[in-house]
């Protein structure tokens, strides 16, 4: 098999060594990248892989899993230093006298303030996700890393004194730690390019290190109990300024400034090296023109030999074969292809999508803002909801990771129905078992949640790309997202309808949420199931129609089904089936 046949069928299997979009083992996390939005600054704005050292694409792989690690995803430990917050007394001072004199552990604007730091933040989180790509484009992987390394700072900084500052602090100081996440966490996406063969690996292992990230609170908080609240949040935060230098001399030392080459910009360097130029025409010497050519060729063959090396010797007709088979599994591939994101976002398939991650989304942060509140109102035990809250604390970083290979096995041999089916059965099941009063209720709901959260952002951006296609990906499901993030504000009011209007009775909120989400659920598996038997029906017709119209073996005529025959050869393609073959 050539290179640029073995390349071509990688890109099959990899979507995202062509275009930026995640493949089934690619998409997962809170927030995705978006896609190329601008174009990128000529050949300069990438290097290929080959010309790099291995030992430093080895270390640049391996920084970038350690800075995301501990930076990628803090802000989603908000339930982990939510009790830390509140002994170290923040917004204590929004509390009224008669909730004072009760000493309760928080008071209700206490708790309105401090689930809207985390809301902003969260919000930021998803939005933000859109000029980043823009500016990942730009001005380069580097400029991002240093961008996220200066908003973490900053954040860092307002945190540790903010006791000390005229204003309020806590709420822009998270909103930076929050911002800073998708700059060096998306900018980190292009370094699967180091290693073609493993570039699956390499974003299963920056995937992972964002979910980890939300361990680092927990492990805040565990030495903050340890010390008896000696180890206060200034320390922490002071402390933890250590980050952002690590990702700043790194960005500085080690990563590039301009991102690797897709496998098939490989293929487009290898094919511009050229062994005739025209300016040999201008050279009457034939010698000195046959020796610039061998130079030209031995050049090019010293290429093309770098980028077979680094492609492996994968057969790319085997996996081209099995991509195949996921793509018609999925019952919904192409349903969109070749439109436009403006036709697109005007379907059934976007609107239902997107009133899906609303919901999902507005719940999902909900419960991780309150659980400790939402326990302590069911339980009728402060106590009791303090060891859930750290059993979800603990479950949040593990239940992302172990869930990372049998989501990618479930999204390659399932259908898109048959996955948005499990989504909505899953989700109502948390939200039946989030009211029920009992130890083994709450904790059968925190397991479902913690391995549910990560199964339904994959899910969603996988449905994005098998519905809308990868040309569109980025503004479409980027708007999904950002959309989803901003209602999110929504949170704030639910907030205040379970303290104020239910007196802290979580119940209500909750089954609101659950009835509409549900509902929703329903309508889209239902209309996706419609279409996916309507597309598996019309390609069978077209492969019965195709197997029609092509020559059978030892069979030849003059005419067969009016077409002319070729010469009595057997096997003569039809029309039709060379316009499907493009369609494809």
């Amino acid at each position: 098999m050539s290179l640029s046949q073995r390349v071509t069928a990688m890109e099959e299997h990899e979507p995202w060594s062509r275009e930026a979009s995640p493949d089934s083992r690619h998409r997962k996390m809170s927030f995705n990248p978006v896609g190329t939005w601008t174009e990128q600054m000529g050949e300069e704005a990438t290097i290929g892989a080959f010309e790099v050292p291995k030992w430093k694409r080895l270390l640049q792989v391996f920084f970038a899993v350690i800075y995301c690690l501990f930076a990628a995803g803090v802000v989603f430990g908000y339930a982990a230093i939510k009790p830390v917050l509140l002994e170290e007394g923040v917004y204590r001072n929004q509390c009224t006298k008669e909730e004072l004199d009760q000493n309760v552990h928080v008071c209700y604007e206490q708790e309105l303030r401090l689930n809207l730091m985390f809301t902003i933040a969260a919000v930021s989180t998803n939005v933000v996700a859109l000029p980043v790509g823009t500016i990942l484009d730009r001005f380069g992987p580097r400029v991002c890393g240093i961008t996220g390394a200066f908003s973490i700072t900053i954040g860092a900084l307002l945190f540790a004194f903010a006791k000390e500052l005229p204003i309020d602090a806590y709420i822009p100081g998270y909103l930076f730690l929050a911002l800073g996440g998708p700059f060096i966490f998306i900018s980190s996406f292009q370094l699967s390019n180091t290693f073609p063969q493993y570039s699956g690996l390499i974003l299963a292992l920056l995937t992972g290190a964002f979910d980890t990230s939300s361990a680092i609170f927990l492990i805040y908080r565990l030495i903050y109990q340890g010390t008896d609240g000696h180890f206060s949040v200034k320390k922490f935060f002071l402390i933890y300024l250590i980050v952002p230098a690590f990702i700043l001399a790194v960005q500085v030392l080690f990563m590039p400034s301009v991102s690797y080459k897709t496998v098939g910009e490989l293929v487009t360097t290898a094919e511009g090296e050229e062994v005739i130029h025209d300016s040999d025409d201008e050279i009457e010497d034939a010698a000195i023109v046959r020796g610039l050519q061998d130079a030209r060729r031995a050049h090019r063959d010293s290429i093309v030999s770098e980028i077979t090396s680094l492609l492996g010797t994968k057969d790319g007709a085997t996996q081209a074969k099995e991509e195949e088979k996921k793509k018609n599994t999925s019952g919904v591939w192409g349903a969109l292809h070749g439109r436009t994101a403006a036709q697109q976002i005007r379907t059934p398939w976007f609107i239902l999508i997107t009133l899906f991650t609303v919901l999902q989304m507005t719940r999902i942060n909900y419960f991780v803002a309150t659980i400790r509140t939402q326990y302590t109102y069911l339980f009728h035990s402060y106590d009791k909801a303090v060891e859930i809250n750290n059993f979800f604390d603990v479950a949040l970083p593990v239940g992302g990771v172990i869930s990372v290979p049998f989501i990618g096995l479930l999204l390659d041999n399932t259908s898109t129905t048959f996955t948005l089916s499990l989504l909505v059965t899953i989700a109502t099941t948390i939200g039946v078992l989030g009211i029920i009063p009992e130890a083994w209720a709450a904790y059968a709901n925190i397991v479902l949640f913690v391995l549910y959260r990560p199964l339904y952002y994959t899910a969603v951006s996988d449905y994005s790309a098998k519905v809308f296609g990868f040309a569109t990906f980025g503004k479409v499901y980027g708007l999904i997202i950002c959309l989803a993030g901003l209602l999110n504000f929504s949170q704030s009011a639910l907030d205040a309808a379970t303290h104020k209007t239910f007196h802290n009775d979580p119940v209500p909120i909750n089954v609101i949420l659950l009835s509409l989400a549900l509902l929703v659920g329903l309508a889209l598996v239902a209309f996706v199931w419609r279409k996916s038997h309507k597309i598996l029906r019309e390609n069978i017709e077209e492969e019965a129609e195709d197997a029609r119209e092509t020559l059978m073996p030892g069979v030849s005529g003059s005419r067969v089904n009016g077409y002319g025959s070729m010469n009595g050869v057997s096997g003569a393609v039809s029309p039709s089936e060379e316009d499907r073959g493009r369609r494809l």
